[in-house]
């Protein structure tokens, strides 16, 4: 199964009847699915089908979709308000000769709110059914169109996240090499510290130093820290091979890789393991932040 972003756009029109309509549909990352439809009023039936297809489909992203719908080809239908414009006539009769004024035009009248009244053709309830249907058509084509992008994106993702494990693995590695954490190296050093303090003082316990000194070559070690790199890229593979909607899980295990970083560069006793230590946190945080545009 194809990975996914959780970004992607989509657009598209139709005409059924007198009904032109256009869809457009943009989603955005979220920790959720969270379906936003923003519909002309009348048409709330649209919205069931709608979100019932986008959470079959997609399992994380802010998704906002805006459908437009306008009637097309109906003549207008233009109506005089008989009570409307009697109670006006009336009330102007009742004003003469008590305000100085001109007298009202017919134009002046007309424009009056409610005197003229414009509709549009009684809508029939098979045409209004059959454009309902073939919004929703649009809805899902257009669905498939976001998908596709979301998954052409989920594609170059998995190319990065994929280069950037390599540099994960090559830096873990680089590590497991270096001299300074040989125990022969740990030890010499300790040595030499154990002798300098010796050599300052005689009321040193060669004993007690001996002790701090094991305690200490053995916080130095960074063997686990290596395991579990090691076990955390090969998941993190597998995830990517598998593809779907693993942007959690992987969001999970890139925040396990920044704690194993952390650690490593914390134990670090000599230059080269701290600067590798510092590659390697820049690495995962380059990793985790794409890992966040993931589905």
């Amino acid at each position: 199964m194809a990975l996914s972003s959780m970004t992607g756009f989509a657009r598209g029109h139709g005409v059924v009847g007198s009904y032109a309509w256009s869809w457009e549909i943009k989603s955005v990352n979220a920790k959720g699915l969270d379906l936003r439809l923003r519909l002309p009023q009348g048409w709330d039936a649209i919205e069931v089908p709608a979100r019932k297809n986008a959470t079959e489909k997609l399992s994380r992203g802010t998704v906002y979709a805006n459908l437009t719908v306008e009637r097309k080809g109906v003549l207008p239908t233009v109506k005089v308000n008989e009570p409307v414009l009697n109670a006006v006539l009336a009330t102007l009769k009742s004003l003469e000769g008590k305000v100085d004024a001109t007298k009202p035009t017919l134009d002046g009248i007309l424009s009056l709110k409610g005197v003229i009244e414009i509709t549009e053709e009684d809508e029939r309830e098979e045409d209004r059914a059959a454009a309902e249907k073939a919004i929703v058509a649009g809805f899902d084509k257009l669905l498939a169109d976001l998908i596709a992008m979301r998954r052409e994106e989920g594609s170059t993702l998995g190319r990065l996240l994929t280069a950037r494990l390599d540099e994960i693995a090559a830096l873990a590695a680089r590590a497991e090499a270096a001299p300074g954490r040989k125990p022969e190296a740990i030890k010499a050093r300790l040595a030499e510290q154990i002798e300098t303090l010796l050599s300052a003082s005689a009321r040193f316990d060669s004993d007690r130093l001996h002790q701090e000194a094991i305690m200490i070559a053995t916080k130095a070690d960074i063997r686990e820290e290596l395991d579990r790199l090691d076990s955390h890229v090969a998941q993190v593979r597998k995830m990517l091979a598998d593809g779907g909607p693993v942007g959690r899980r992987l969001d999970f295990l890139a925040q396990e890789l920044n704690r194993e970083s952390n650690t490593l560069t914390a134990k670090a006793n000599d230059l080269e393991l701290s600067n590798i230590g510092l590659e390697l946190k820049s690495t995962v945080e380059q990793f985790r932040e794409q890992v966040q545009n993931l589905e």
